[in-house]
């Protein structure tokens, strides 16, 4: 049989590598939202103290992120519903979705931890200053 490896049916295979993909495009896009959300919440003076980009920019580079990867995911999971473990549907991710985790993970990594706690509203804040 052409469809059998050896007693594995190929479409447990297939299956489970279009659902390997659509789980990491998934990831991409709740990273890329992660981060674009975060860049919201940070004052604009917090990027320029910790000598980093500026706000405005970083929001540009991470709405396309988010958009990229939004794209990816849901081309991805169009994908999946259609074909499901009929075949491999390929490694949908695209060039996009790269660029949209590497720019994902350098804010999470480098700017996050930059900025943290630079004049942001943070939770343990009372009405007379930190407690």
């Amino acid at each position: 049989m052409a469809d059998d490896l050896g007693g594995v049916d190929m479409n447990l295979i297939n299956g489970g590598l279009n659902l390997l993909f659509l789980a990491l495009a998934g990831i991409i896009f709740a990273m890329s939202v992660y981060a674009l959300v975060h860049a919201l919440r940070v004052p604009a003076n917090a990027f320029a103290a910790a000598g980093k980009l500026q706000k405005n920019l970083w929001l540009v580079i991470l709405v396309l992120a988010t958009l990229f990867s939004a794209a990816g995911a849901w081309s991805y999971f169009q994908a999946f519903l259609y074909i499901g473990g009929a075949a491999f549907a390929g490694i949908g991710l695209g060039f996009f979705s790269i660029l949209s985790v590497i720019a994902a993970a350098v804010y999470i990594v480098d700017v996050k931890p930059a900025v943290k706690g630079m004049g942001g509203r943070g939770g343990n804040n009372g009405p007379y200053g930190p407690w």
